[in-house]
C-alpha cells in the first residue's frame, strides 16, 4: 500500500513539472534542457528496472542530476532565471554540498544511524559515486526550494519580529555538541539534534554578518524563503528515499527504534527531519559560500 503511495506521489510530482513547463503566463520559455531532464528520469527508470549494470549502483546520482536538471528548467519559466544560467555559482555550489554532507558522515559515524550496501568495490569508484551523489544534496533542494518560492510562496507575509541571536546560537551549540558527548550506548538515539543544530548555530552568524539569513527574513516579515526551504527539504526526502529504494547502491538505516511502520526504507516519524534538514543546508551553504568564495561564485538564493 505505501509503495503504491510513494508511486503515485512520484508520478504526481512529475505531472506537477511538466505543467509548470506549460504554464500559460511564464516569465520565460520552458528551456529544451528541462525536457531532455525529464526523459532522462524516465529512460533511468526503465533502466533500473531492467537492472542495467552501472546504472543500478549510480542510479542516486544520474537520477538527482536529471532531476535538479528538469528543476532548474521549471524554476527559469517560472522567473525567468534559475542557478544553472550561472555556471560558476552552480558548480561551486555543487563542490561545498560534498564537506556539508561530510558533516553529517562524520556525526555518523559515532551514531551510526545509516550504512552503506552495494557500493562499487574499488575505493576509486566508490568515491566518485559518493561525491558526486553527495554534490546533488544542496542543489537539489535549493532547485526544489526556487519552484515553489516562485510559484506561491514569494508573496508571503507576517508581521516582523526581532529576537537575539545568543539563545539560537547557544541552542545550536548544545544540540551539535550533546550527541557527541553523551554515552555511547545513547548515540544511535541522538541524531534529531544534529538536522537542527547547524542552523540554530550559523544562520544568527549570517545574519550578523549581513549575508542571506533566515531570521533575517522572519525580521523583516517575509518568510517566503523558509517556507519554501521546508517545503523543498519534504519534497527531496520523499524523492530521496524513493530512488533510494530500489536503487543498487543505497542507505540503509540502522538506528535502533521506529522500525515498524516504514514509508520505503525509511520508518516514517524519519521524514519529518528533512524539512529542518533544508534549513540547515541553507544555512551552512551561505557560511561556507561567504567564507570561502569570491562574490561571482556565490548562487544568489531568492
Amino acid at each position: 500500500m505505501l509503495l503504491a503511495i510513494g508511486v503515485g506521489l512520484a508520478g504526481a510530482s512529475a505531472a506537477v513539472l511538466i505543467r509548470l513547463a506549460l504554464h500559460p503566463r511564464p516569465a520565460a520559455r520552458f528551456p529544451s534542457y528541462g525536457w531532455w531532464g525529464l526523459a532522462a528520469i524516465v529512460a533511468l527508470e526503465a533502466m533500473l528496472a531492467l537492472r542495467v549494470p552501472g546504472v543500478t549502483q549510480f542510479f542516486t546520482a544520474l537520477v538527482w542530476t536529471a532531476y535538479i536538471v528538469a528543476a532548474d528548467a521549471a524554476a527559469f519559466r517560472l522567473r525567468g532565471d534559475s542557478l544553472l544560467h550561472h555556471g560558476r555559482a552552480f558548480f561551486a555550489m555543487a563542490a561545498l554540498s560534498i564537506p556539508a554532507w561530510m558533516i553529517f558522515e562524520l556525526y555518523n559515524l559515532r551514531l551510526r544511524n545509516w550504512e552503506y550496501t552495494g557500493v562499487p568495490a574499488g575505493f576509486w569508484m566508490f568515491a566518485l559515486g559518493a561525491a558526486w551523489a553527495f554534490a546533488t544534496i544542496l542543489p537539489g533542494i535549493f532547485e526544489t526550494a526556487d519552484i515553489v518560492h516562485h510559484a506561491w510562496a514569494a508573496g508571503l507575509r507576517w508581521p516582523p519580529w526581532r529576537t537575539r541571536a545568543w539563545p539560537w546560537m547557544l541552542a545550536g551549540w548544545i544540540t551539535l555538541m550533546v550527541p557527541l558527548l553523551a554515552p555511547l550506548r545513547w548515540a544511535p538515539y541522538l541524531f534529531a539534534p544534529v538536522w537542527v543544530g547547524a542552523a540554530l548555530l550559523l544562520d544568527p552568524v549570517n545574519r550578523r554578518c549581513g549575508w542571506p539569513s533566515l531570521l533575517g527574513d522572519l525580521e523583516s516579515g517575509t518568510p517566503g524563503r523558509v517556507v519554501a526551504l521546508l517545503a523543498g527539504g519534504a519534497i527531496c526526502g520523499f524523492f530521496w528515499e524513493f530512488w533510494n529504494y530500489w536503487a543498487g547502491a543505497r542507505w540503509e538505516y540502522i538506528f535502533p527504534i521506529l522500525h515498524r511502520y516504514r514509508i520505503f526504507a525509511m520508518p516514517a516519524p524519519g521524514f519529518l527531519g528533512f524539512p529542518p534538514f533544508a534549513l540547515e543546508c541553507f544555512a551552512l551553504y551561505v557560511f561556507l559560500a561567504h567564507a570561502l568564495l569570491p562574490p561571482n561564485w556565490r548562487a544568489r538564493l531568492w
